[in-house]
């Protein structure tokens, strides 16, 4: 038997595999697409029957994102020719544009109590499970499942409870407030996250830096941080996602001040009900941060297939 008949079949196989993984990423990606093509449709478009896969676009969606507009009388459009061209696109309903939404206060507070919740459990998350790793904890086993029962708790169970506490400490509706919620539940996914992968680091790199002088914070900084970099980066995407698309917290914990984008976006009213477009322009531009946060991370995420232990 030849060589080329031992491998043909094995060629073949990863064909069908690729083959396999590239149209279950096809059709996952149908309903992102068909999300981000409704932004660019006009509100007939985007409710017609049978859908529409051709149409015309428009960027009506993302002018009403963006802008709050009031309906003129003839005289006053007359006499007040459009300012730009987003003026332009409302003059076809009757309305002028007469400021700004509220859509980048609600998104500049999703950046702020995503990201900052997730540098916290990251930040916690390693500390506490370097000190799992690598030091005799009393009941150690113990703390480490009641930390992963935390994340088993429905959040409505405790919705009550926290609302009652956050209004009697004044962290309602405040960006503080949201970032010590979203930190409290990631911190349990943190820490079994990253003690996994500091496990896996060999304690002889520790003990060779300690010999050479370093402190035990050396240590750590100098040489166990850059090796769990790739946990890092992990833990730090599944954080962030789930601060970021958080809804029922921030429902009832905020409304003005610290509200996020999640509970805005489906409020946003047009001409006769919700405004599809300008709904569907907001949920593509609130995936873009996650998206290019987890594209800058990425070599951080493929290094994890070359991630041992020392050879012996």
């Amino acid at each position: 038997m030849s060589a080329h008949s031992i491998t043909e079949p094995t060629d073949r196989a990863k064909w069908i595999a690729g083959g396999l993984v590239v149209l279950y990423a096809l059709v996952t990606m149908i309903p992102l697409a068909w999300i981000m093509l409704t932004g660019f449709k006009s509100p007939a478009d985007a409710i017609s029957y049978p859908p529409k896969v051709v149409f015309e676009p428009t960027l009506e969606g993302y002018v009403n994102l963006f802008t709050t507009r009031t309906r003129q009388t003839d005289d006053f459009l007359a006499a007040n020719p459009p300012q730009n061209w987003a003026d332009e696109i409302v003059r076809q309903y009757d309305m002028v544009i007469v400021g700004p939404s509220k859509f980048g206060e609600r998104f500049l507070n999703s950046v702020i109590i995503g990201f900052g919740s997730t540098f916290l459990s990251v930040f916690l998350g390693t500390l506490a499970a370097y000190a799992f790793s690598r030091f005799k904890i009393p009941l150690a086993d113990d703390l480490l499942f009641f930390i992963l029962s935390t994340r088993m708790m429905p959040p409505i169970a405790v919705a009550i409870p926290i609302f009652l506490m956050y209004r009697n400490l004044g962290l309602s509706d405040t960006h503080l407030g949201m970032i010590l919620l979203y930190t409290a539940v990631n911190i349990s996914l943190a820490v079994w996250l990253l003690k996994g992968f500091i496990d896996e680091i060999p304690r002889e790199y520790e003990e060779a830096a300690l010999i050479d002088g370093y402190t035990r914070f050396q240590a750590f900084y100098k040489v166990v941080l850059p090796q769990a970099a790739t946990g890092i980066a992990s833990t730090a995407i599944f954080c962030l996602i789930f601060a970021w698309n958080e809804y029922a917290f921030a429902v009832l914990l905020t409304s003005a001040t610290a509200q996020t984008a999640p509970p805005f976006i489906p409020t946003i009213i047009g001409i006769g009900g919700l405004d599809w477009p300008a709904v569907a322009a907001g949920a593509t531009i609130f995936l873009l941060p996650v998206m290019i946060f987890t594209i800058l991370l990425r070599k951080h995420l493929l290094r994890g297939i070359t991630f041992g232990a020392v050879r012996k």
